[in-house]
């Protein structure tokens, strides 16, 4: 006798039970989301990313630039084994690259920034068979100086209470130091008008003893 073939709704499930012990391959990016940086200064776009897949020769990276007062979506960089920096356009030797992929490190330098910078800077990797994840973003602000936020303050702060300590530690060691080398200065001036008291009373002593003798 032969045996019952499986159904098609057994070869379904299974089929489902199969997928759901796979990973999902979806690359993750890791951005700072929001930067500020002064008008004229080179700034760091930093994305990092992780993935299930080991990073290869067929990782790629694309960055995309979105004005902030609109328009179309306009090349930044590419990378795929080597860098590609951007022929033409506002971004052209502006940009270079400053990741490390064996480090999921893909990050890039924008020299010379200008207030027509401003706008959102995508991030995209695809590391085969990784392809899909969501897309990192940075929004960038041109500015002419960089607003103190309260991290700032606090951080000067820290460092002003720092700096106050420490000038504390050297006034007590300097003072400690004056009052032993005063104390000492003392001392060997006891020490030396000791041996004269000394000396002048033996004399007188002698003298007494003379005028003694003469009587």
């Amino acid at each position: 006798m032969y045996g019952k073939s499986p159904s098609c709704a057994g070869l379904l499930l299974l089929g489902i039970q199969l997928t759901a012990l796979e990973p999902i391959a979806a690359v993750e990016i890791y951005t700072s989301q929001v930067l500020e940086a002064v008008n004229g200064t080179d700034v760091r776009l930093k994305c990092t990313f992780s993935s299930f897949a080991p990073v290869g020769d067929a990782l790629t990276v694309t960055w995309n630039f979105r004005p902030r007062d609109g328009g179309p979506e306009q090349f930044v960089f590419y990378y795929h084994v080597d860098p590609f920096k951007p022929m033409s356009g506002r971004f052209k030797d502006r940009v270079v690259w400053d990741g490390n992929p064996e480090r999921y490190d893909v990050s890039i330098i924008l020299w010379k920034l200008q207030f027509s910078d401003n706008g959102t800077y995508t991030c995209q990797v695809k590391n085969p068979p990784d392809v899909d994840g969501l897309i990192g973003e940075i929004r960038l602000s041109v500015v002419h100086t960089v607003r103190f936020s309260e991290i700032y303050f606090l951080a000067l702060a820290i460092g002003s209470a720092c700096a106050l300590m420490v000038i504390i530690v050297i006034v007590v060691v300097l003072v400690q130091h004056f009052r032993k080398k005063r104390w000492a200065e003392r001392a060997h001036k006891v020490v030396e008008i000791k041996p004269k008291e000394e000396e002048r009373l033996n004399q007188e002593k002698k003298v007494s003893i003379y005028l003694e003798d003469t009587d």
